[in-house]
């Protein structure tokens, strides 16, 4: 998105909240690819759609500083609840009491672990809505296994779903584009992440069990809704 649409954009939607402007300005300051976190103006859509779905159960994989689970958590009422599963553990020290001592750490359970393992063994429950912003390379995977766990009408929102718009790109401009943005990175390791999204994307797209939208929404956010078993669509 264009800077100056940008800004015009954050200047005409709600403002950030104290508490995650200050969790923005930490996570810049102290960790590696601080753009990994949504950010204002995903963060307040990821509230709106959380306020409109009404969700009685949330579940994140990939919670990174807790910016997207702080935000959903903040539109869910009174005796829900979100579950953020996150695989790296040295992640745990910054983001934990970030999660603990926010105003909406009653409605938000926070795991380190496998999400693949914890939904297989530990995490039970059906879903009202799933945000995935994970691994790209296991995305098909997460949907395999989150689909099944999700109420039929419930939602999966997946993020990063254009992945720096890699999925329209050639091989050969897959490799200069790395290249360019980072020379200590191996050729295969973004590229295999590249054809998680593309197989992710085709995936979803030829899932008759679902409906879906991708929004052009900073690196793509895909919109899935599982459709219920009498749903006739006649358009």
């Amino acid at each position: 998105m264009h800077c100056e649409l940008e800004e015009y954009i954050l200047a005409h939607i709600d403002p950030e909240p104290e508490y995650l402007h200050r969790l923005w300005r930490a996570t810049n300051l102290h960790l590696n690819y601080p753009r990994m976190a949504s950010g204002h103006l995903q963060g307040r859509l990821l509230r709106m759609l959380v306020h409109m779905i009404r969700p009685r159960n949330v579940l994140e994989i990939g919670t990174f500083t807790g910016y997207s689970a702080l935000c959903m958590a903040s539109a869910l009422e009174l005796g829900t609840m979100l579950h953020t599963i996150e695989i790296n553990d040295e992640q745990e020290d910054f983001t934990r009491p970030w999660l603990e001592n926010s105003p909406w750490a009653d409605r938000i359970r926070f795991y380190i672990g496998d999400a693949l393992e914890l939904l297989k063994e530990g995490l039970e429950g059906d879903f009202d809505l799933a945000f995935i912003d994970a691994d790209k390379r296991h995305y098909c995977d997460y949907y395999r296994a989150v689909l099944p766990r999700v109420r039929p009408g419930g939602f999966i929102i997946a993020d990063n779903t254009l992945w720096d718009e890699h999925v329209v790109d050639d091989e050969a401009k897959i490799i200069e584009k790395q290249k360019g943005a980072d020379d200590t990175t191996p050729l295969n390791a973004k590229d295999s992440q590249t054809r998680g999204i593309l197989a992710f994307n085709d995936l979803v797209a030829a899932d008759p069990a679902v409906e879906r939208v991708i929004l052009p929404l900073r690196d793509g956010l895909t919109l899935i809704r599982k459709l219920p078993a009498s749903f006739n669509d006649d358009l």
